[in-house]
């Protein structure tokens, strides 16, 4: 990979789909990484994936039948396992000799893990980092789910998750900051696996949602390649939990995709108006993020500047370090090291 490449990484896990959203005996279909991807989940509740073409003609699979165990393409009825191996040609006559289960799909390893489906794109997913774990989830899956898509790189959203200074000017309303509110910030941050942390602190007594929910808050952020962000808020002994991954679909959009977590009574209760408030804020996100891709197309030239980007500087030296390892066959070196970032949002 070339320093500063935009091109994602591929040996990592990516975020594909909350687990609710494949029932049993059921199949969808979507585009990640610019490959056609048929995730399903059959009748043992086993999720798989993959890919969304029949070898024969083309066709992708999805037009077909799933009956829990195999899927049957729409135009000549050939049957694959969730393996991706070749079961049944109906069009075979009885004396010919060739065996179907010499033809195989693609499949890509996938893994559901707190209640979402990741799946791996590269050569070696056994000795890739493992999906990144919320904290207080355990094995619960998340209250609410959320995803969208958004016209912009990977890099792009990347940056939009660990931009501390836009706040002030984007994500503005009466229920969460008045625009243009600025304070002066002192964050300390140090290394973590694969990424960094900014460590535990109280958040900006600005924000009238922790007000409401009670009690002295702390908060964690923590970044992890290739593409989480998971923002961790404990309140005594109530906490929300939030994890924010960006998906590639192809060069220029991607899905981001939202989960959180909680054990927060009113929370519950209050579940669509919560889905309410995380739609504005994603949106806002989203309008940005298009406003600069439309910049972004006469390819200019950006500068990134401390302390307030210096996060998106660690993006990249993470990235290229993660690429020159797998490439080299060695151990991953974190380039993060302890420090406080100062500025103002």
């Amino acid at each position: 990979m070339e320093p500063n490449s935009p091109a994602p990484l591929e040996d990592m896990w990516y975020y594909a789909v909350a687990g609710e959203r494949l029932k049993p005996g059921r199949v969808l279909a979507k585009t990640l990484m610019g490959e056609p991807i048929l995730l399903g989940r059959g009748k043992d509740g086993g999720v798989f994936a993959l890919r969304d073409l029949c070898p024969h003609r083309g066709i992708p699979l999805s037009c077909g039948w799933f009956d829990g165990n195999e899927v049957t393409c729409r135009f000549h009825a050939w049957r694959f396992d969730r393996t991706g191996r070749c079961t049944a040609i109906p069009s075979l006559a009885p004396e010919q000799d060739f065996d179907p289960q010499r033809i195989k799909v693609k499949t890509y390893p996938v893994r559901e893990v707190q209640g979402n489906v990741w799946i791996f794109f590269g050569k070696d997913w056994e000795s890739a980092p493992e999906v990144p774990l919320v904290p207080e989830a355990g094995d619960t899956r998340p209250k609410l789910v959320m995803d969208m898509r958004v016209q912009c790189s990977i890099d792009q959203a990347v940056f939009g998750q660990m931009d501390p200074t836009h706040n002030p000017f984007v994500h503005v309303s009466w229920w969460w900051r008045k625009a243009h509110q600025l304070q002066p910030k002192a964050k300390a941050f140090a290394s973590a696996p694969f990424g960094f942390t900014m460590l535990p602190h109280t958040p900006s007594s600005n924000l009238h949602l922790y007000k409401l929910l009670g009690g002295t808050p702390e908060t964690q952020i923590i970044f992890r390649l290739p593409s989480t962000r998971i923002e961790h808020l404990r309140f005594g002994r109530r906490y929300l939990v939030t994890i924010n991954t960006v998906t590639p679909i192809g060069e220029r959009e991607i899905e981001m995709s939202y989960a959180a977590w909680w054990n927060f009574p009113l929370f519950t209760l209050l579940r669509p108006i919560v889905r309410r408030g995380l739609r504005t804020f994603s949106n806002q996100d989203r309008d940005i993020l298009e406003m600069q891709s439309a910049g972004l197309k006469h390819n200019p030239a950006l500068m990134l500047i401390d302390d307030a980007d210096t996060q998106a500087k660690w993006y990249h030296r993470l990235k290229n370090e993660y690429a020159r390892s797998r490439a080299e066959g060695r151990p991953f070196v974190n380039p993060v090291k302890e420090r406080v970032l100062r500025f103002r949002s």
